[in-house]
């Protein structure tokens, strides 16, 4: 990768990671502070309170990855920091369990992952694009491990109020990042796409699907897991980031390999099935293998793996797929399903477990990676796309034939430099028309 995409990488990833440490921070510590509040005894309210957050998410992905395609990415994301660090000061300010629910539904409302995504993609080259997305989709699974570890200690320092001040500070400090660091994407042209057409892509509903399906199976088993360590594993809640930690850390090491081979051998989609297949064999593992904490572990350390897998090559394979000019769009829809599947995984795993057995929650989840992998046997592998650049003959009109280039089979992205006269393409192997586009520049037609 190119120093500036690295860059982009490292510096997105820090934007991306705050919005999931403002969803999992307050996770390990809400539940005891809430007791110091009007209706803090309102279990209802607290459960309100944590996942708020997510429904607001899925509310305002789509419009925020639509305003990103209209807008530019860097002034949606703005707004939607802003939002999130609105949200964090109110949530500070509370003194009831009400007002902590409308802040963390503003937090939640600043629903930026559509827009930080496509502007990834935007800044990232096709074959380096699954690494950077790598770096961005790992801070999931860190900062799930990272807030079991600092949650209590920032609680016991600062207590919630600083926490959700520290969020907001941290927040205007990534729009600095994000102005200061994060390189501007280049003013692309491409041809305009109806958002009917974006929901009705089967390519696009497959990744959807699995995205979906992948934030289910990670809500519903960790309602289990946590039980399991203390009941089988004598291991207090406490002490659960000394699994968790160095089971995310691992899975770091684990997956690079992978993802290298995806990139450098073009092999994405073998990959992408064979971390799908490892997803439901963990579950499969944990329907039995849940009665030694070393089993745990292990079981914990090929989930991630598989995860960290799948959260880099899904939103890899949207912006490889999805219609250009509706990138943004493509990973709002992509998006919202995250939330969704984050909810319904969380709601469905509690009823499962507590209704018919914990056992019967990781049934669900096998099946469910199982249908999904059904799903993902029938994708067609994604575009090979590469760049392309050409020089305009003194005799175009450059105005004139600009929509004729986009026009063109195969072409997805143009880049038109009107004084060095020059066309800069981002073109589909498989459909590129080379003898068209060279009549047209070159004033045979």
């Amino acid at each position: 990768m190119t120093s500036a995409e690295r860059r982009t990488g490292a510096s997105l990833a820090g934007i991306f990671g705050l919005r999931m440490l403002g969803l999992f921070l307050i996770l390990p510590v809400f539940a005891v502070y809430a007791h110091t509040l009007p209706g803090g005894d309102n279990l209802t309210l607290v459960g309100l309170a944590l996942g708020i957050y997510g429904l607001t998410q899925a509310c305002f992905q789509i419009p925020f990855g639509i305003a990103s395609d209209r807008f530019g990415r860097k002034p949606v994301i703005i707004v939607g920091l802003l939002l999130f660090a609105a949200g964090s000061a109110l949530a500070a300010m509370a003194h009831s369990v009400q007002w902590i629910i409308v802040g963390r539904a503003l937090q939640g409302a600043g629903a930026i992952s559509a827009a930080v995504t496509a502007l990834a993609a935007d800044l990232t080259r096709e074959q380096h694009r699954t690494k950077v997305m790598a770096m961005i989709g790992s801070t999931i699974g860190l900062m799930f491990a990272v807030s079991l570890v600092a949650a209590p200690l920032l609680y016991a320092a600062i207590g919630m109020p600083g926490i959700f001040w520290m969020t907001a500070g941290l927040a205007l400090l990534a729009i600095v990042v994000l102005r200061r660091v994060v390189p501007n994407p280049p003013q692309v042209e491409a041809k305009p796409v109806r958002f009917a057409g974006v929901l009705r892509d089967t390519q696009l509903l497959r990744l959807n699907l699995g995205i979906f399906t992948l934030h289910l199976v990670q809500m519903a088993m960790f309602v289990v897991v946590p039980a399991a360590l203390v009941a089988r594993g004598n291991l207090p809640v406490a002490e659960h980031w000394k699994i968790y930690l160095p089971a995310v850390l691992v899975s770091f090491a684990l997956m690079i390999p992978a993802i290298i081979v995806a990139e450098r051998k073009n092999r994405l989609k073998p990959i992408f099935l064979a971390a799908i297949v490892l997803l439901a064999l963990t579950q499969f593992g944990l329907l039995f293998g849940r009665e030694q904490v070393w089993q745990m572990g292990a079981l914990l350390v090929a989930f991630f793996v598989a995860f960290n897998i799948l959260e880099a090559t899904l939103p890899s394979l949207v912006s490889r797929v999805a219609p250009p000019a509706s990138k943004g769009a493509a990973l709002g829809v992509y998006n919202t399903s995250q939330a969704l599947g984050l909810f319904l995984g969380a709601t469905l795993g509690g009823w499962l477990s507590q209704h018919v057995g914990a056992d019967s929650v990781f049934v669900v989840t096998t099946l469910a990676a199982l249908l999904w992998l059904g799903a993902a046997l029938t994708m067609l592998p994604p575009p090979k796309v590469a760049a392309r650049s050409y020089p305009i003959a003194a005799t175009v009109d450059i105005d004139a034939v600009r929509r004729q280039i986009l026009d063109l089979p195969g072409v997805r992205e143009a880049v038109i430099e009107h004084d060095a006269r020059m066309a800069h393409l981002k073109v589909n192997l498989d459909r590129w028309d080379e003898a068209r586009l060279r009549q047209l520049i070159g004033g045979e037609v």
